[in-house]
């Protein structure tokens, strides 16, 4: 988290400045007191964080190790889905830093890796965003263009973006980087980022406008275009492949949107717009804190609404399951068969489209 100003009130830019988020000591001079934010923090954010780090890291750890053991099998959607993992992966494994960073009450991982997890954070939060995109624009050529598209849709294809979306995610985040250092404080040292007046509100724009509104509104208007399509559609699974789509907007909205309006009305009252008293800082920092941890927990939604929704994965992730546990329960796979998968000459377009929405 970072200042926003003279006040210290957490922006949550980037995750790297939580100490003066949290501090007593610097706190101490400003006109509202924060010893019950802080205490409040210190035991919610460690904890969330690593709940979210557990979960996440094993439901996308598992999604990339099925991956990689199929991928002779590979197509352009696995190469998305394998990607989207890594992203949250690399996004989750951030949060161990900062779990320890508020603990401790300082930095004590020096400036590279201060910056490293800036950036690791910051690269993972917009690759993982832009590869739903990619897999949304997908799923949108699979249903409004088969036929022509189809030949297109090529592993070397799949290669291209993922080299592509990992590049725009890593040049959005270099500015994070840069002005992202160690400090020296009378507390101990501070993994702070301290942008100049033309970088100041950079990070609340790229946040809102290319993890939110821009992502959703590719969505909207893509599973706008979808849904009456598959509707019309004879597949028995196409009622099954709406109430993901609809799942996958909803589930976006509800964990992202509460944290970017967050963001924005603190930037707000950075720049004077919302006025600067206790009661306003109070709430902002507890919708920070709580809107923050709340929206970081989809990473660990990820893997079931894109990967464990499908027969085809399922069964992948319990034939590796039952070969790294023996003995251990879990449900039958015998009828997550791949034969639905199989497109013979008498297979009609709609299965085939169905059956590459849900994997």
């Amino acid at each position: 988290m970072s200042d926003d100003g003279e006040n210290g009130t957490t922006t949550t830019e980037n995750y790297t400045d939580y100490l003066s988020y949290y501090d007593v000591e610097s706190s101490a001079f400003a006109p509202c007191s924060k010893v019950g934010l802080m205490d409040f923090g210190k035991v919610f954010l460690p904890t969330l964080y690593s709940l979210v780090f557990i979960l996440g890291f094993l439901g996308n750890g598992l999604v990339v190790c099925v991956l990689v053991k199929h991928r002779n099998q590979t197509n352009l959607t696995d190469i998305c889905l394998f990607n989207l993992a890594l992203a949250d992966l690399l996004f989750v494994l951030t949060l161990p830093f900062y779990s320890h960073y508020l603990v401790v009450g300082q930095w004590t991982f020096g400036d590279f890796m201060c910056r490293f997890a800036s950036g690791s954070h910051n690269t993972g939060f917009f690759s993982s965003i832009f590869f739903m995109v990619v897999m949304t624009l997908d799923r949108y050529v699979v249903i409004m263009h088969t036929q022509k598209m189809a030949r297109y849709r090529t592993v070397r294809l799949g290669i291209v973006m993922t080299v592509s979306v990992w590049m725009l995610s890593l040049c959005v985040s270099l500015p994070v980087i840069i002005f992202t250092k160690v400090k020296n404080e009378s507390h101990g040292q501070t993994c702070s980022h301290a942008p100049n007046d033309a970088w100041k509100s950079y990070h609340t724009l790229t946040i809102n406008v290319l993890g939110l509104m821009i992502p959703l509104l590719v969505m909207i208007v893509c599973y706008s275009r979808i849904i009456p399509i598959l509707m019309n559609m004879r597949s028995a699974k196409k009622h099954r492949v709406v109430k993901l789509i609809v799942s996958i907007v909803i589930a976006f909205f509800i964990f992202w949107a509460p944290y970017n309006i967050t963001l924005f009305l603190v930037f707000l009252k950075s720049e004077g717009v919302l006025p600067k008293n206790c009661k306003v800082e109070s709430n902002l920092g507890l919708s920070v804190t709580v809107t923050e941890t709340f929206a970081y927990t989809h990473c660990c939604l990820n893997p079931i609404i894109y990967a464990f929704v499908g027969q085809k994965f399922m069964k992948r992730a319990l034939q590796l399951l039952k070969k790294w546990v023996p003995g251990i329960l879990l449900p039958s796979n015998r009828d997550l068969s791949d034969s639905s998968y199989r497109k013979s000459s008498n297979v009609s377009r709609s299965s085939v489209v169905t059956s590459n929405l849900i994997m």
